[in-house]
């Protein structure tokens, strides 16, 4: 498939199950297998098969880019939804792709039933194999400050979460990921909240590109269907442990009366 440029200078190809995005001396943190903070001309989410168990992940990574044809290192995200089900959004400086699927979800009851930390998976005993995934990589066409590229990653997972409840009634899945990526010869950024221009056109783009990838890989003629409960998950997690509530500890001065 040929290239094609999603927003300033970034540029996106999907090929043999790798979708790739690439911009020119970008920096990169990800918050997949092999994380951090990276600088690299790409950025990689890779569809695994079904059942599939390797782990050897740099190995396999590099097994998956070399096949595809892909020569540029970068981060690598992996999931279980197919590529072809990747879908993008362009807002302002910021451009999203994500890759969508439900059937790992991670339920977060209000009033959790209580338990043990042990206790928790339903419907299957892999609760690490990328079966469904959530993968999001954000990039921003500015030179965010250090605080700023890792604050994006909070509003990135913030709009998943958000748009995922809306969706399908769950904030994610057991084995979502982000990668966020900024430019760093670009005009400045010294934050990245919800009010700054990057960080709302975050939300934005994250928002419609996980709605578009849901949309995708349960269309009508697909053979997947969206869990419309954890039960009727192949695989999940419910948190219902409690854990127990903290007040701060109060330092008085000496001769001063405790308030």
């Amino acid at each position: 498939m040929s290239a094609v440029t999603d927003g300033p200078h970034l540029e996106s190809r999907r090929r043999d199950g790798v979708l790739r995005l690439a911009r020119s001396g970008s920096k990169w943190l990800s918050t997949g297998w092999n994380g951090g903070r990276q600088r690299a001309d790409c950025a990689y989410n890779v569809s695994v098969p079904e059942g599939w168990g390797r782990t050897d992940l740099e190995a396999y990574a590099a097994e998956r880019l070399e096949r595809a044809g892909f020569e540029c290192p970068g981060p690598v995200l992996f999931t279980g939804v197919d590529v072809v089900d990747a879908r993008g959004a362009h807002c302002g400086p910021v451009t999203a792709y994500a890759t969508a699927g439900v059937s790992n979800p991670a339920a977060l009851p209000m009033e959790p039933s209580g338990g043990s930390l042990e206790s928790s998976t339903v419907g299957g005993s892999d609760a690490d194999s990328p079966a469904g995934t959530v993968n999001v990589v954000v990039y921003a066409d500015r030179r965010l400050a250090d605080g700023a590229l890792a604050n994006l990653l909070a509003v990135a997972a913030e709009a998943k979460a958000a748009t995922l409840l809306a969706e399908t009634g769950f904030p994610g899945t057991t084995t979502d990921a982000i990668i966020v990526g900024h430019d760093p010869d670009g005009q400045p950024a010294a934050f990245s909240g919800s009010a700054t221009p990057v960080g709302a056109a975050t939300r934005a783009c994250v928002r419609d590109a996980v709605r578009a990838s849901l949309h995708a890989h349960y269309r009508p003629d697909s053979d997947v269907e969206c869990p419309d409960s954890l039960e009727d998950a192949a695989y999940g997690v419910s948190t219902d442990v409690r854990a127990q509530v903290l007040e701060p500890g109060l330092e008085v001065a000496d001769g001063e009366p405790e308030r």
